[in-house]
């Protein structure tokens, strides 16, 4: 942020605000801690917007041309009673007006935007990526589909228990990396390989409505499948393709419970059809990596430069009377 192209040191003709506080971080301890009290779960964000919105550029706007990136789910900042999980930041009056950039949003409030999670792939260079790129188009694939989890037990009917028996059903189509334990702690190379080595990569949600592993696969270029409409169709708008279709699979969860099989529907995808979602799928792998680069890629935009103007070119819009900086 601080070496972004269009950041300027005259406060008075910037069009918009990043506000460079770790809110995710500072909530960690409280949100894990069974004792901590309400008041231990929201002290980092009323302090930070007591100071914030105490500032004359903030009461300018009320605080529409100021934004925050979050380390974590919008629902961690969305507690409705005492007894409920995470901090109630996001309800705070101060933060209304407050564009927030997390891993996941709420597709229902127009201030939550959600940026992809970070992969393993932080490229130095455009050079990098363009290479990368090169690698998964030519990679030879030896599955249909992979799937990398692990089931739920304590989750009735859990989905993903669905997926694992049905590709331990289908050996010679279904790649699988069973995450159960501790397995995929330290094993992102054994996932990034099976997403490498297959057309499809099967995408439940996770512990929450979205997943890492989104990323992982796409990175590897892997066609997502998806289950849910919430697992990325509703959340990372600026950052994949408008059109579903051209870049992943979606099968309803109840009908692959109620018998439907993946490699059924898998395989009526037409090598060429896998051919061009595949090529979709790597022309948006610079805007789903964040660069190793404090001045960016060159003549590409990654998901820094994405999120950064799609923000900016909301305030814009909104306001065409500042300064454009």
């Amino acid at each position: 942020m601080l070496n972004y192209r269009c950041r300027t040191s005259d406060p008075q003709s910037a069009t918009a605000f990043y506000i460079p506080f770790y809110l995710g971080l500072a909530i960690e301890k409280s949100i894990f801690n069974k004792t901590s009290t309400e008041a231990d779960r929201d002290h980092h964000c009323k302090m930070l917007l007591n100071w914030t919105s105490d500032q004359p550029l903030f009461k300018r706007s009320g605080g529409w041309d100021h934004f925050i990136t979050l380390g974590r789910i919008s629902w961690d900042f969305r507690r409705s009673l005492i007894s409920d999980w995470g901090s109630s930041c996001f309800y705070m009056p101060q933060m209304r007006n407050i564009t927030r950039l997390l891993i996941e949003a709420n597709p229902w409030d127009y201030f939550d935007v959600a940026v992809p999670y970070p992969t393993g792939f932080h490229p130095a260079s455009t050079a990098d990526v363009r290479s990368w790129q090169d690698f998964v188009r030519s990679r030879n694939r030896s599955y249909s589909f992979s799937f990398a989890g692990a089931t739920r037990g304590y989750i009735k009917n859990d989905f993903r228990g669905v997926l694992l028996n049905q590709c331990y059903a289908e050996p010679a189509s279904c790649r699988v990396v069973d995450c159960g334990g501790s397995k995929c702690a330290n094993g992102r190379s054994a996932i990034l390989e099976a997403f490498l080595d297959s057309d499809f990569c099967l995408q439940p949600r996770g512990d929450s409505f979205t997943r890492r592993s989104i990323f992982d696969c796409m990175l590897a270029g892997s066609i997502p499948v998806f289950f849910w409409y919430r697992t990325a169709y509703l959340q990372y708008k600026w950052f994949l393709p408008g059109e579903r279709e051209s870049y992943s699979v979606f099968i309803h969860r109840n009908e692959v419970k109620n018998g439907t099989t993946i490699v059924s529907v898998l395989n009526k995808i037409s090598k060429e059809r896998v051919k061009e979602m595949r090529e979709k799928v790597i022309e948006y792998i610079p805007k789903i990596v964040y660069a190793n680069n404090n001045k960016g890629l060159e003549g590409l935009s990654d998901a820094f430069d994405v999120a950064v103007e799609g923000f900016l070119s909301g305030v814009k819009e909104q306001d065409q009377g500042y300064k454009w900086t």
